[in-house]
């Protein structure tokens, strides 16, 4: 191993271990309430209504498709992102990280790390949680494992759009919620670059049947679960090396007075 892979790996540890305790200010909280509270609120739910011999199949079901992965998963990469490298660039407090000669380009990584892994395991959480909504424990591991790995995906690409337009949070909350909601009617092909595709295809469910009066719905494919894990992580992986570069090639002094939040 070279000594540069050797310097960024350590950059990437003291970073990480540095920033960590940031994971349990409001933010970090914010985001743990956004991925445990669903399932704690319908667990609530279900008791109540077996009282009066009430209870839904599906609940589990519906609430990973149409809570946990449509909504909760975007906002919480809209949330965590920002407490990237972001917030160093708009605070102006990258020059004080460069103090000392690091692998700048492996900064954005260092500082996403930290959120992935405290989101991840909220994350991780409420996937395994939809056991007691009536889950099978195999069909729970699978939408924990599909809403990790799209939360890695997704992160990456929101932190690297944030980086490189000054409204990126405006343009990732476009794709998010704009893009993935008309993966029904968009073509196979055009279905496999969306993030809502993979997720169902690791779930091994899908959010939603196409009805014979939606006209405009096209035909819903699957992806290989194995393809599908692949292509999240590399995606996400190829995103966090594009914020390294963009961070590389950005003039540190001009750094906080472009970012606009």
């Amino acid at each position: 191993m070279t000594s540069r892979a050797l310097s960024a790996l350590a950059t990437v540890r003291a970073v990480a271990l540095g920033y960590a305790p940031r994971v349990l200010q409001a933010r970090g909280w914010v985001l743990c309430a956004l991925a445990v509270l669903p399932v704690a609120f319908s667990f609530v739910g279900l008791m109540i209504g077996r009282q009066f011999g009430s209870f839904d199949s599906r609940l589990a079901l519906h609430l990973f498709h149409g809570v946990l992965a449509a909504l909760v998963l975007p906002i919480m990469v809209l949330v965590a992102a920002p407490g990237g490298i972001r917030e160093d660039m708009e605070q102006r407090t990258l020059p004080l990280i460069l103090v000392r000669p690091v692998p700048v380009w492996s900064l954005p990584f260092a500082k996403g790390l930290i959120w992935f892994a405290w989101g991840g395991c909220w994350l991780a959480a409420a996937g395994l949680g939809l056991v007691l909504l009536g889950a099978d424990p195999g069909s729970a591991a699978r939408q924990a494992l599909a809403l990790v790995l799209a939360f890695w995906a997704e992160l990456a690409f929101m932190s690297l759009l944030v980086l490189v337009f000054k409204r990126g949070t405006l343009w990732g909350a476009l794709v998010l919620f704009g893009w993935e909601s008309i993966l029904r009617v968009l073509p196979a092909t055009l279905q496999r670059f969306t993030f809502l595709h993979h997720i169902e295809s690791i779930s091994g469910s899908r959010g939603g049947m196409v009805a014979d009066w939606e006209i405009l719905a096209q035909e819903q494919i699957a992806s290989p679960v194995l393809v599908s894990v692949l292509a999240l992580l590399l995606f996400g992986a190829a995103c966090w090396a594009l914020c390294g570069w963009k961070l590389q090639v950005t003039p540190v002094g001009l750094a906080g007075r472009d970012a606009e939040g």
